[in-house]
């Protein structure tokens, strides 16, 4: 059963701008050491960061609750599992409100080109709960 969704687009070069403008203290406020890491093994760094943001805004508004319930935004983890596919990991606030609201799957897709990325997160619970 569906409990929520989500959806979100970054322009690559604003996320270009904020890591140039603000550098390292941007990057360790919004993305995990992991996330960072990987994101900066890549050619093109900010398409890979504006995707991982682009995720955590469409989980947090499929999760609808900005204002009640308030994660920071390194409480969500984006990684790709072995297939290359993005898998979401919640901690803190974030896994809270996942285990309040009952879900039981977070199911993410990103996708990047040189200008735009997107993201969308669908929130799952098994049936009969």
């Amino acid at each position: 059963m569906i409990v929520g969704t989500g959806i979100d687009i970054v322009e690559v070069f604003r996320m270009r701008d904020a890591i140039s403008k603000w550098g390292n203290s941007f990057l360790t406020k919004v993305f995990t050491d992991k996330e960072i890491s990987y994101s900066n093994s890549k050619r093109f760094a900010p398409q890979h960061f504006a995707a991982r943001f682009a995720a955590k805004e469409a989980v947090v508004k499929a999760f609808g609750e900005a204002r009640k319930s308030p994660v920071n935004w390194t409480d969500i983890e984006i990684f790709n599992d072995k297939e290359g596919r993005p898998v979401m990991l919640l901690s803190n606030e974030a896994l809270k409100l996942k285990r309040r609201k009952n879900v039981s799957e977070v199911v993410v897709s990103m996708s990047h080109s040189k200008n735009y990325a997107v993201a969308s997160v669908i929130l799952l619970r098994k049936s009969g709960k």
